[in-house]
């Protein structure tokens, strides 16, 4: 709407683009057209403002198919003033001079026209279709035979309203109505998403015996691998064992050959220090031999000296050595009894 600023005795209307204003004093025009800007007095001016922009106008009404069943049509109707003049003169759009505003409900009677002429034909249209038709294919028809209706009425030119475009949003049953014709389609629909889902859970089952069979794969090739690491393990510590006993072998090969070598060595000193000693003992006896044949000859020259010594000597001489000899001797004697026979008989022999 215009704004209106007072002033005193004087008003001021400032228009806006998407109006059109229309100015009469004493039924003389003194402004018109869009976005005015003007002063007048509220006394004698007469006012008049038509917008101009497109605007919108959603309709819902009801209908009827050829089978009886009602149904509820949504549409939208895009419209717009295109003859302001003829519009201010068929319509009342005159505005309070004081406040700026309408003084009727202009724009509700071009909707209510609208709506009239845009129900028409639709109605007539789908009364002659069937639910299922009209639910289908009948958005297309209903818009057509709409937009021809509102583009080619006299009563809309003769008021200066063309229509730009008209739309049909939905055709929809009753709540009861369509739920019933949902349910084919919704059982369908659970049928394919029930059949999805045994497809899914069958490559789920697919997918979890693949998985389970490349599990058992894995541990039959850990087993296998398993097997060959003890197996390479075992003959690593029979290698190991062989590779000891191998060497084992060859230190107590090692050790006998020393202790041959030293027993050789030993036998060898033993036998060195055998005849070494046999040597000795046979020069110790030789030596001894010769020292007892030295002394016995010593011992016999000496006898055969002392021999001839007492060769010489007389009788008596030799028994007193003899008694002295025999003397020597003789054991110890404690006491000797000297009888007078025995002086007598001695003294006889030495007076011989």
């Amino acid at each position: 709407m215009a704004d209106v600023t007072r002033r005193f005795f004087l008003r001021h209307l400032r228009g806006a683009p998407t109006s059109w204003v229309r100015h009469h004093v004493k039924g003389r025009v003194r402004h018109e057209g869009i976005g005015q800007s003007f002063w007048y007095r509220p006394l004698n001016a007469v006012l008049s403002e038509v917008p101009v922009d497109d605007r919108e106008l959603p309709l819902l009404f009801h209908a009827r198919t050829s089978d009886f069943a009602d149904v509820t049509v949504q549409a939208t109707v895009t419209y717009r003033i295109s003859a302001p003049a003829v519009a201010a003169e068929r319509l009342d759009f005159s505005v309070d001079p004081e406040r700026g505003q309408w003084r009727g409900q202009p724009l509700d009677q071009v909707a209510t026209l609208l709506a009239e002429l845009a129900q028409q034909p639709a109605l007539d249209l789908l009364a002659r279709l069937a639910l299922t038709e009209a639910l289908t294919a009948g958005i297309a028809p209903v818009r057509e035979a709409v937009s021809a209706a509102l583009g080619g009425d006299p009563r809309l030119t003769d008021t200066g309203v063309s229509v730009v475009s008209a739309r049909v949003v939905a055709i929809r049953p009753e709540p009861d109505l369509e739920r019933a014709l949902q349910t084919p389609t919704r059982e369908a629909v659970q049928e394919e998403a029930d059949r999805a889902t045994y497809s899914r859970r069958a490559r789920a089952v697919e997918q979890e015996r693949a998985i389970a069979e490349n599990e058992l794969q894995n541990k039959i090739e850990l087993a296998r691998r398993e097997q060959q690491l003890v197996e390479q393990h075992g003959a690593n510590t029979r290698r190991k064992t062989e590779l000891d006993a191998a060497a084992a072998l060859v230190a107590a090969q090692a050790t006998e050959e020393r202790a041959q070598v030293a027993a050789a060595g030993a036998a060898e000193r033993a036998r060195i220090s055998a005849t070494a000693d046999a040597e000795a003992d046979r020069l110790r006896s030789e030596a001894r031999a010769a020292g007892v044949r030295a002394v016995g000859l010593a011992e016999a020259e000496a006898e055969a000296s002392r021999l001839a010594a007492y060769r010489d000597l007389p009788p008596a001489v030799l028994q007193a050595l003899a008694l002295k000899e025999l003397a020597g001797h003789l054991p110890e004697i404690g006491q000797l009894t000297v009888t007078p026979d025995v002086v007598t008989d001695l003294l006889g022999r030495l007076s011989r």
